[in-house]
């Protein structure tokens, strides 16, 4: 009993993991949102936009800098502490730490920030827009592949056909009952049979490629699709899918469109924020500084000498008398670089600065006048793409129509040539009807199988792209 259920669970997981390695449109393109290159390029291009709305977003921020130099200047040059002439090797060291912010530009900075940000989220619609163009160009690839594996299971069959009915002739012809020439006209069919086989083999290959290529995986690996039953795909009303309402709907979920109107909002800021260069800007400064030199000497005090120093004389009637006070030499020391520098040469400074452009060659107001002309390409882009759409969802109610129509049609022809193939064979078989005449009406029946399924492919996938627009995706189940 234990060894029947061990046995009973591994039959059935290995049933769940089969059906778990089969790919349905939906894993297709969940698969391919997260490996389609061109989705890649688009998500990198949006988290480059986030980088210069965080670019513009600092520009309201304080800056600060910090600088020092160091080396030994030779011969006649200037003290950098006293700024006097001096012969000697100078060890020096400069520093220096700035800071400055803008306080008013007339919201340039403001604006940019803003337009950024529009821009940014544009980008990000973008993701979107190539998501949508990867799903729908996997949902054109995954029926490609669908048909083509029908197309070639057609073909099988017709071998079959065939060959079933080339081993009956040969039995008929062993007995006597038909000529031997039946059985070499449907060995010749047989044969071209099977070179049909071989182009459906050879191109449903192809068109797994072409899958593969849009899902970014190995043409190597093992890869398998569910094939779900066509007929049972749900396919809303022509009547619900007027081409009039569905484009008033696409205006507002395509993303292309979004992502214009993004662009235009983006770019009617950058013309503020453009403008707003062209006036004065005010801004607030701060900085630090200090240096050191290896000559600096400091007061320290006075030694007598025990001499006499002669400061002056004083004249009184004519006579000179002089002036005598007690000799001292002085006493210096040299400071150590950390009194030097935070105590003795440090200095401090905080200011505002007006800057006023006034002649820049033109730059600035050339920048604004491309900004304002980019606003109108963007909004001629947006016209042009709403023009487009609107030829798209038109071009595609019509095709879905279309196609309908032309299912239909073959659906009908398809069920008349079974019909008509039916009796063919029941004659063939006592001898009414000579084995040519047998083989075109195979061949036709095969025809009208191949144009019934491609017919109802194409007319499943223009529906589907008709449904896209109207903003419900692309969905087989």
């Amino acid at each position: 009993m234990k060894k029947n259920t061990l046995l009973l669970l591994a039959v059935l997981f290995f049933i769940s993991v089969s059906a778990q390695d089969k790919w349905d449109l939906r894993r297709c393109v969940a698969y391919a949102i997260q490996n389609n290159i061109s989705v890649k390029q688009a998500d990198v291009q949006a988290r480059l936009s986030a980088l210069t709305t965080t670019l513009n977003k600092n520009a309201a921020y304080p800056n600060l800098s910090f600088n020092t130099q160091g080396g030994i200047q030779f011969g006649r040059n200037i003290d950098p502490t006293t700024n006097q002439y001096t012969t000697s090797k100078v060890y020096f060291q400069s520093l220096g730490l700035q800071a400055g912010v803008t306080l008013f530009n007339f919201f340039s900075i403001k604006n940019g920030i803003t337009s950024a940000k529009f821009d940014e989220e544009a980008s990000r619609t973008g993701i979107e827009k190539a998501r949508n163009d990867i799903t729908l160009n996997v949902a054109a690839g995954y029926l490609q592949y669908l048909l083509s594996i029908e197309q070639t299971n057609i073909a099988s069959v017709q071998i079959k056909q065939t060959q079933s009915q080339l081993d009956n002739t040969r039995k008929l012809v062993d007995a006597g009952s038909m000529p031997e020439l039946n059985a070499a006209q449907l060995e010749a069919q047989l044969a071209t049979d099977s070179s049909t086989y071989i182009t459906a083999r050879a191109t449903q290959e192809q068109n797994k490629l072409q899958l593969l290529a849009l899902l970014n995986l190995d043409a190597s690996q093992s890869f398998e699709v569910s094939l779900p039953d066509v007929d049972k795909i749900p396919l809303e009303p022509l009547s619900e899918l007027e081409p009039a309402y569905v484009y008033q709907l696409a205006l507002g979920n395509q993303p292309l469109q979004r992502v214009d109107s993004l662009r235009i909002k983006a770019a009617e800021y950058n013309v503020k924020a453009t403008r707003g260069q062209m006036y004065p800007t005010l801004s607030a400064f701060g900085q630090l500084g200090s240096n050191y030199a290896s000559t600096f000497r400091e007061f320290a005090g006075a030694v007598p000498t025990g001499k006499i120093d002669t400061i002056g004389f004083v004249p009184v009637n004519g006579t000179n008398y002089y002036a005598l006070t007690p000799g001292f030499s002085q006493v210096t020391t040299k400071p150590s670089w950390f009194r030097q520098v935070g105590n003795i040469n440090f200095s401090q400074a905080v200011g505002l600065q007006l800057s006023v452009p006034i002649a820049n060659n033109g730059r600035l107001k050339n920048t604004y006048q491309r900004a304002k002309l980019n606003v109108e390409t963007l909004k001629l882009q947006l016209a042009q793409d709403n023009l487009t759409l609107q030829q798209n969802v038109y071009q595609a109610y019509n095709n879905a129509v279309s196609s309908m129509q032309k299912y239909h049609a073959n659906e009908k022809a398809a069920a008349t040539q079974e019909y008509a193939f039916d009796l063919s064979k029941k004659r063939y078989d006592i001898g009414m009807l000579s084995t040519i005449d047998y083989i075109t009406t195979q061949n036709t029946l095969f025809r009208a199988r191949i144009d019934r399924a491609s017919a109802h492919y194409d007319f499943v996938f223009k529906m589907k792209v008709l449904e896209f627009y109207k903003g419900q995706g692309v969905k087989l189940e």
